[in-house]
């Protein structure tokens, strides 16, 4: 048995044991509901995953033992998913690994490498080219699985459990519905999403039925929509050709209305999440997420510090020799972005390292540049103000050019009240310009307006591209919606990095890797070795050349890579690629429906966002 995987298993077991005998728990019908539930549940997966051993026991070369590993990894996905809204609440700590991701991932800050396990690291296995070979590996992958399952239970000593965690527990896994089960996020390769998403909301369905009879009247549209996704999701259950759009507007997105007002009705809202807005509508709405950095609130203060970072985003004396400003390469007109490869560096005949990508939706990452090595938007702005290759500015010059102006006295003096302005210096620019890129989310694009109800604001074919890229395509499973960038839902607390295998050109006949290592530059970890962090798409049809290089000059370009599995699809040499390797076998038609869905992700006038702010 795999030695750090058995000692990851006999670290569970031991938290578990170590819990003391006592269940604290609310004393009302909703608790005692959802933990015998919760308990049949844990019984259920406990046997799913037996059969699951004995099937991966007896598997061998033969398709028909192949099939039958398959079918229980099948059953013992939707076991799981059945008690998932619990568990990724009140255990998320203890039960991550269940489900994480087939791949290495490395925990920040500590760098702690954490090994591929799990239900995902199963499917991985079982699809593999060399089956026989994985058997060993298969087997230590299920006995842990099943011996932490049967210790789930212990996990209830001690437990802290109210009605109103219960609530939020639903209504998190709702979002996950939403942004991730539909997508395939955690089942690409066998493809059951529709039918998790049906078993989890049959779950919560089942949980809610307590809490329907407390208020009779306000629970009968979310019942409604419950029972009927439900029916919805059992006769439309084949992946690829699953109507997406039509789950989130008449389902998925209301369901999350109505149990947001139900929960509020009760009395019992409760909020635990840092970045979550319970009283946004829904997920794609577009105050769902509460602003993080400078400009948390709406207040006068904060609308001065926007108003001044505005100003400053578009003065030259920022930089050192008065020739540049963050609106030099982040223009405007070109949504934010300046439509080349490489933008020139201020060092003559010289361009910077990476692509200039857009700033629009920028403040909703949690780290910023390419490879993510700045915590946030003050920090890579004090970086991008001090380099000698981009704006080349000190602190006397900002002192001397900046502070002292008189235009910006009462917007400084507004924004940092009872501070001298002269003693102020990069870390006030800083926060200003951050305030004022973090309200460039305007989320007014065609797309964003079909979700608000207009069903002309998109055609047939812009429809079957968001499907596509939600589905087939597995865009949606690194593109996150809302933002469809790197912030992980439900919790939107973390941006993800990937290894695509890029090209250094858009020539695929003859594919070369391109050379820049990303996030490896940082820490010098395989697994890092050519990550990048996922930018969003919204705005992506104004803001070409594409990728961190700029290699790829159209949208379609950049499908056909995704569709022929990144530098390892094209045999280069990409060992921790993150991305499939396998074709995703988009016809002709279904590309071209895909970037017309990226075109309709277009907000309006990006000028007219960046002077009314």
């Amino acid at each position: 048995m795999n030695r750090s995987l058995v000692l990851t298993l006999a670290i569970i077991s031991l938290v578990f044991s170590a819990s003391t005998l006592r269940i604290s728990v609310d004393s009302s019908n909703g608790v005692t509901h959802t933990l015998a539930f919760f308990r049949q549940g844990v019984n259920d997966f406990v046997e799913a995953n037996e059969k699951l051993y004995s099937a991966i026991e007896g598997l061998s070369a033969e398709p028909a033992t192949v099939a039958r590993a398959r079918h229980a990894l099948v059953a013992c996905r939707r076991s799981y998913k059945r008690i998932s809204f619990f568990t990724a609440y009140f255990f998320h700590s203890e039960t991550r690994f269940y489900n994480a991701a087939p791949k290495f991932e490395v925990e920040e800050p500590t760098l702690e490498l954490v090994e591929p396990m799990g239900l995902q690291q199963i499917e991985t296995l079982l699809f593999g080219e060399d089956l026989p070979a994985n058997k060993s590996s298969l087997l230590v992958q299920s006995e842990a699985m099943l011996t932490s399952a049967r210790d789930i239970r212990s996990l209830l000593y001690s437990l802290e459990i109210d009605d109103a965690r219960i609530l939020e527990s639903v209504r998190l896994e709702l979002i996950r519905i939403a942004a991730l089960y539909i997508s395939g996020y955690d089942a690409p390769l066998l493809k059951t999403g529709i039918a998790e998403t049906s078993d989890a909301t049959e779950a919560l369905q089942t949980v809610l039925e307590v809490y329907f009879k407390a208020n009779t009247q306000q629970s009968k549209r979310l019942d409604s929509l419950l029972i009927t996704s439900i029916h919805y999701l059992d006769a439309h259950q084949d992946f690829d050709s699953f109507n997406r759009m039509e789950y989130l507007t008449r389902f998925a997105l209301p369901m999350q209305q109505e149990l947001n007002e139900f929960i509020a009705g009760l009395g019992l809202t409760t909020n635990t999440t840092q970045y979550l807005n319970y009283q946004a509508p829904h997920i794609y709405s577009r105050d769902a997420l509460k602003s993080w950095g400078a400009n948390g609130t709406d207040s006068m203060q904060n609308k001065a510090l926007a108003d001044l970072g505005r100003r400053l985003f578009f003065d030259k004396s920022l930089s050192g020799n008065n020739s540049t400003s963050c609106a030099t390469c982040h223009q405007p007109r070109n949504y934010f972005a300046d439509l080349q490869k490489k933008s020139a560096s201020l060092v003559r005949d010289s361009v910077l390292k990476r692509n200039t990508p857009t700033l629009l939706y920028a403040g909703r990452q949690h780290t910023q540049f390419w490879e993510g090595r700045a915590a946030n938007l003050g920090a890579q702005i004090h970086t991008v103000v001090f380099n000698p290759l981009e704006m080349n500015g000190s602190k006397e010059s900002l002192r001397k050019n900046v502070l002292q102006k008189k235009e910006y006295k009462a917007l400084f003096n507004a924004s940092f009240p009872g501070r001298n302005v002269q003693d102020l210096g990069i870390e006030a620019v800083s926060a200003a310009l951050g305030a004022f890129v973090n309200r460039l989310s305007p989320m007014d694009s065609p797309f964003d307006q079909y979700i608000d109800g207009l069903q002309t604001a998109l055609t047939d074919r812009q429809i079957n591209g968001f499907n596509l890229f939600m589905g087939k395509a597995q865009c949606g499973t690194c593109h996150f919606p809302p933002f469809f960038n790197s912030l992980l839902p439900p919790l939107f607390n973390l941006s993800e990095v990937e290894i695509l295998g890029v090209t250094t050109t858009d020539d695929f006949i003859n594919p070369v890797l391109d050379p820049d290592l990303g996030r490896y530059d940082l820490y010098k970890i395989p697994y890092y070795k050519g990550a990048f962090k996922t930018p969003t798409v919204r705005n992506a049809a104004k803001t070409a050349p594409y990728m961190h290089n700029g290699a790829f000059k159209s949208l379609a370009t950049v499908v056909e890579f995704y569709n022929k599995g990144g530098g390892r699809g094209l045999a280069l040499p990409v060992e921790e690629q993150t991305l499939s390797a396998q074709p995703l076998n988009l016809s002709e038609k279904e590309s071209q429906d895909i970037v017309l869905f990226l075109e309709s992700l277009t907000d309006s006038n990006p000028e007219y966002h960046s002077l009314s702010n």
